[in-house]
């Protein structure tokens, strides 16, 4: 089936607002996360590398198994995903207010709103896809900026709810924020699909395997009938033709034959179209191996990867720890005007937005626009070890903020480079990816201080490996500078419609 054409407007809008809210709900929480690992560092007295879990697997698990929540969205749509991740997010951060230990907010906190998370970021960016065209890069660009929004509030809610109602109250009130998912979900109207003509010959194949599942039920209805006769009724009338006389011992026989051929015929028509069934879904898997496969083929698009991942592991880390990467450098609570974790979201949003503008002008080459931002995010973080003070450090989370924005124009570069038509599968990989590097980066940055008491060394290497994600992604985009574009005018490949065997 082919989508029917973008309208760039309509309803698409209310679509991008109702998205925003449900990235605004879901990772406000988890991006602002920094704001409690303080807490649970205090509460639980693990190790830095062994509680930064819990906020790393709330922001990777659900880009793991993105793969697996692209095909809940192709599957049951945008709109239920949406509604039943609502409960999912609201559920996690409830019960993770009676965590007995860190192991448990592993489930509560990272793993179930992580998963909720994962689901509602697919819907939102898919629906968001199929609604605009010409302005994508401005609709993903404002409905990312819900969840830097998010950030932003969240931060400065939970330091309140903190003060106010403690730890446990603090999650209970942000759980119950969550909630109001489920009334943005139900807006999210599905576009209609229109159905592409098929050729001749392929609508007859199409309506002879129809035919065939069809006679899928009436083959079970029979065969259960059949048996039933055979088991229940023959006995009866047999009796009856004893007792009455009605039909010679001969007669009766050749009946019972009679019924058993037909009955042993049905069983084996039944046992030929299953095969041809599980051929059928056999084919459609190696299709979709064969589809991923030929997604690596794309040098950009392994480049791509590569670089997603190496990002998420070191540019990641300094949206959760910078409040603990300030507590360590000596920074007195009464100089923090607005705390670091908020600068960085105010900032993402603007660069989300500012960035996906870029993203919509024609002259503007989208990876590079991209690994300008890589590039630049290494050089911040390799200054942070020598920021000492206040001031110094928000110019520098206002900096890692505005490039983080880059996220926007993500999904806007994957549909550059593999077209609209593979947009669901090529994201889903790329965001398991991404959620891995999201699951390792913070826990390596806490290991490197747990063994150095310093997160010197730690950002250094976080630099180091967003800089060569970004210079791998540029070596492979250098040699055809409009690749992108090539590939994005690609037509869909047809189809697969399975062919009966003729027999059958």
């Amino acid at each position: 089936m082919g989508l029917k054409k973008p309208p760039d407007g309509g309803w698409g809008w209310v679509i991008v607002v109702v998205s925003f809210f449900t990235q605004f709900l879901c990772y406000g929480s988890p991006l602002a996360v920094g704001v409690l690992y303080i807490q649970w560092l205090d509460l639980f007295q693990e190790g830095k590398g062994m509680t930064a879990w819990v906020g790393s697997l709330a922001n990777g698990v659900g880009l793991i198994l993105s793969p697996i929540c692209s095909l809940c969205v192709s599957y049951f749509g945008a709109r239920p995903v949406t509604i039943f991740s609502g409960f999912l997010v609201a559920g996690g951060l409830m019960i993770s207010a009676y965590a007995p230990n860190i192991y448990f907010l592993f489930f509560s906190y990272g793993t179930v709103v992580g998963l909720g998370c994962g689901l509602l970021y697919n819907a939102a960016v898919t629906i968001t896809c199929q609604y605009f065209d010409k302005r994508r890069g401005l609709a993903l660009g404002l409905v990312s900026t819900g969840s830097s929004v998010g950030l932003f509030i969240y931060a400065a809610l939970q330091l309140e709810l903190l003060e106010l109602y403690g730890l446990d109250g603090c999650l209970l009130i942000v759980g119950a924020l969550a909630l109001n998912i489920l009334p943005c979900g139900t807006l999210m109207r599905p576009l209609d699909f229109s159905k592409p003509s098929l050729p001749e010959k392929e609508l007859v194949q199409y309506s002879i395997y129809n035919e065939k599942e069809k006679s899928l039920e009436e083959n079970i209805s029979i065969l259960e009938k059949g048996y039933s006769e055979e088991k229940f009724v023959r006995p009866l009338t047999i009796s009856d033709s004893k007792q009455e006389n009605l039909l010679p011992e001969k007669e009766s026989a050749t009946v019972q034959s009679k019924e058993t051929d037909v009955y042993k015929k049905k069983v084996v028509e039944q046992k030929k179209f299953c095969k041809q069934l599980a051929k059928r879904k056999w084919q459609l898997c190696q299709n979709y191996w064969a589809e991923t496969v030929s997604l690596f083929k794309n040098r950009v698009f392994s480049a791509l990867f590569i670089s997603i991942l190496l990002y998420d592991i070191g540019g990641f880390p300094s949206l959760l720890l910078m409040e603990d990467v300030a507590r360590s450098a000596n920074v007195k609570d009464e100089e923090f005007v607005v705390p670091l974790i908020s600068i960085i979201g105010v900032m993402t949003a603007i660069g989300k937005v500012l960035l996906g503008v870029l993203a919509d002008i024609k002259f503007v080459n989208t990876t590079y626009l991209y690994v300008a931002t890589l590039i630049l995010t290494s050089m911040t973080l390799c200054a942070i070890p020598f920021a000492k003070s206040y001031i110094s450090l928000a110019i520098l989370s206002g900096l890692i903020g505005f490039f983080t924005g880059s996220w926007s124009i993500f999904p806007y570069l994957t549909t550059k480079i593999v077209g609209i038509e593979k947009l669901t599968h090529a994201f889903g990989i790329l965001m398991f990816f991404a959620g891995l590097g999201n699951s390792l980066g913070p826990p390596i940055v806490g290991w490197f201080y747990d063994m150095t008491q310093s997160y010197d060394l730690a950002f250094f290497f976080s630099a180091f490996c967003v800089l060569l994600g970004g210079l791998i992604l540029l070596v492979a985009a250098l040699p055809w500078g409009n690749m992108c574009h090539r590939d994005s005018t690609k037509t869909a490949p047809k189809p697969y419609i399975y062919q009966p065997a003729s027999q059958v």
